[in-house]
């Protein structure tokens, strides 16, 4: 069905692995003014095509591939797309985003996005030139590591998706690569893996249609003039990339150390984004349309390839007890061949090493310990020996090992690399975030309460839950726009960067962040139609309705965002989680991180009743049916 509005091809392939059939889907317009695109839409897809309770690597499940208005419009960070089912790692929700370059070619070729079912009886992969769609033979592909099947995949110019051997033999936090850009978390490379689907190759000759192009040329023009002013996307992350924030971490007791026992490592320094660039570090990159240019390259063996990013240099450093750079970096390419996601495999790699310690599981992985590491990583692609284990993820490894109370991970998602003791705010993102301990679907509210410039108070609890649900809200709206989630860093003026200089100005803005909660409480309740503007430090907006010719402002931004956090709440709903699965393990909730401040603790039974009523939920964390009529979702119904 052809679309009013610019922006969107208005096309999304269907593709059934089973029979070899391929068509078309529909999506209205309705659904497009809802959800926008992305893992909004990805969502509606996936309720509306799923039945109750099917096994995630069956052929039961499929597989989403998903652009947004703004993929590939120019637009800053807009190379983004998504890739959703669901999760073989949770069994909820599952959605990953990344900004290789396959979305841009897929909506070249003419398509907005692709839904593929079944299961292929041999290894393919999908190829897509404009109209022409073919599956084809993948035996000589499959078994190739990510970076081989990529080559081996036809012309360069062409976007391209895969899979290591961590998807093919379904490791359940495989991910799927495009360009060195990764669909890292919950697990998208394995339902990949279980249809016998290699890759996807995709290219094609058409252009992108805006509403208002000049419009949108004026806007795309301040809003890259901006990002490259601003200290967080001008200067921080292109210096330091995401590892600038390490030392920060470490000193606000938020840095994951020794399986996140500890929120502070003694070797910080040796393992930080400054480091890295001062004595690693050959050049910058980037993702397609993206000004910031966060990306690290570093050399191996005489070859540039991507560097490490924050999260891996935190889970297999700090939290393994390990300073030795070099290896992190090995560690990180090897895990990008092998098609797995570095948050999880770090937080399970500590799990093991405590389990270990403990006398539980002897395993081979210990803190501190790194000769053995590359050998267990591949060990846990291709299932073999102790990976096999390993490769089931913390929850499965503490119901058959133990230590539940100290297992990192909520609803089955391995924690990424921050400590909620030390920021209570971001434990309640990790603990009502729809796919698992995300910090990104939590909403990241550790830039709020250590790494940005002006923080909120990291242990007070009354602030938290609004400005969690605003987090969260603002970012997935952001995210199913079509962009990256480091442009909404300059939602906060630059000006506030300059206040860390004097401690009197950081606390005086420390205590009027923290204590405006309540006007922060308020604006979650008022109605759009109060909000019709667009705000200067979020061009998303007005990029969208320019983009589209689609009624936007802040307003209705903030209440799709809030749209589509309860639609993916309904699909966990309905897949059997409830209140009792919005939670931390016990050493978060019951153990204080510095002995005698019973403020270290993450006090979820104080945040949870409210976070449920500002969402309007009720006490069991159901959406109320005035809160669907409000959002404009009572047609989704669940058991």
């Amino acid at each position: 069905m052809a679309s009013k509005y610019k922006g969107y091809t208005g096309n999304i392939l269907d593709i059934n692995l089973t029979t070899g059939s391929v068509g078309t889907y529909e999506v209205s317009d309705r659904d497009r003014e809802r959800f926008i695109g992305g893992r909004f839409l990805t969502t509606k897809i996936l309720l509306d095509e799923l039945k109750t309770g099917i096994d995630p690597l069956s052929p039961d499940n499929i597989l989403v591939v998903m652009t947004s208005p703004l993929t590939g419009t120019g637009a800053p960070s807009t190379s983004r797309f998504d890739v959703s089912a669901k999760s073989p790692q949770t069994g909820a929700i599952g959605h990953s985003n990344s900004g290789g370059n396959f979305g841009m070619h897929l909506k070249r070729a003419g398509w907005d996005g692709i839904i593929i079912r079944g299961k292929a009886d041999h290894p393919v992969y999908i190829d897509i030139s404009d109209d022409t769609v073919q599956i084809l033979d993948a035996a000589g592909l499959w078994g190739m590591n990510t970076e081989e099947a990529q080559q081996a995949m036809g012309e360069k110019k062409a976007g391209k998706l895969v899979i290591g051997p961590g998807g093919e033999n379904l490791v359940k936090y495989a991910i799927i690569v495009s360009q060195e850009r990764v669909h890292g978390r919950s697990g998208m490379g394995a339902v990949m893996g279980s249809k016998n689907l290699k890759g996807i190759v995709a290219k094609g000759s058409k252009k992108i249609e805006l509403h208002d192009p000049e419009g949108f040329k004026k806007t795309i023009r301040k809003w890259v003039n901006m990002l490259k002013a601003h200290p967080a996307t001008g200067d921080m992350a292109p210096k330091y990339g995401t590892s600038g924030f390490l030392n920060t971490l470490s000193d606000h007791n938020a840095l994951p150390t020794k399986n996140f026992s500890s929120g502070t490592y003694k070797d910080s320094q040796m393992i930080t984004g400054q480091t890295l660039a001062e004595t690693r570090l050959v050049k910058n990159a980037g993702c397609v349309s993206c000004p910031i240019r966060c990306a690290r390259v570093v050399n191996i063996n005489g070859r540039e390839v991507k560097g490490p990013e924050y999260e891996i240099l935190c889970l297999l450093g700090s939290n393994m007890l390990i300073n030795d750079m070099d290896a992190i970096i090995q560690w990180n390419y090897e895990l990008d061949l092998l098609g797995i996601d570095t948050i999880s495999t770090g937080t399970v790699m500590g799990f093991a090493a405590e389990l270990h310690e403990k006398g539980l599981w002897d395993s081979g992985v210990e803190f501190g310990k790194k000769d053995n590491i590359s050998q267990i990583l591949r060990a846990i692609a291709f299932r073999e020996g102790v990976g096999n284990d390993l490769a089931e993820g913390v929850r499965y490894l503490s119901g058959k090992y133990g230590g539940q109370a100290f297992a990192p991970h909520v609803k089955g998602m391995e924690l990424a690399a921050y400590e909620p003791r030390g920021a209570v705010g971001h434990g309640l993102g990790y603990a009502t975030a729809n796919r698992g301990a995300c910090h990104l679907d939590g909403g990241y509210m550790i830039y709020f309460e250590a790494t940005g410039p002006a923080i909120l108070d990291p242990l007070h609890y009354r602030s938290k839950p609004g400005y969690t649900v605003l987090d969260q809200n603002l970012l997935s709206a952001i995210s199913a726009g079509g962009n990256c989630l480091f442009t909404s860093w300059t939602f906060l003026p630059g000006i506030l960067f300059k206040i860390p200089e004097s401690k009197i100005a950081s606390w005086i803005a420390t205590k009027v962040l923290t204590y405006s909660w309540l006007s922060v409480d308020l604006m979650l309740g008022l109605p759009p139609a109060l909000m019709m503007f667009h705000l200067p430090m979020l061009p998303h907006t007005k990029a969208i309705k320019q983009a589209t010719g689609m009624e936007m402002d802040f307003g209705k931004f903030l209440r799709m965002g809030a749209r589509g956090y309860t639609l993916e709440r309904l699909y966990n709903l309905r897949e059997g989680f409830s209140a009792k699965d919005d939670t931390l393990p016990a050493r978060f909730t019951d153990e204080e991180q510095i002995p005698g401040n019973a403020k270290t603790k993450v006090p979820m039974g104080k945040m949870m009743p409210k976070y449920y009523r500002l969402r309007g939920w009720d006490q069991h964390g159901v959406p109320t049916a005035k809160t669907l009529k409000s959002l404009d979702l009572e047609d989704i119904r669940i058991p």
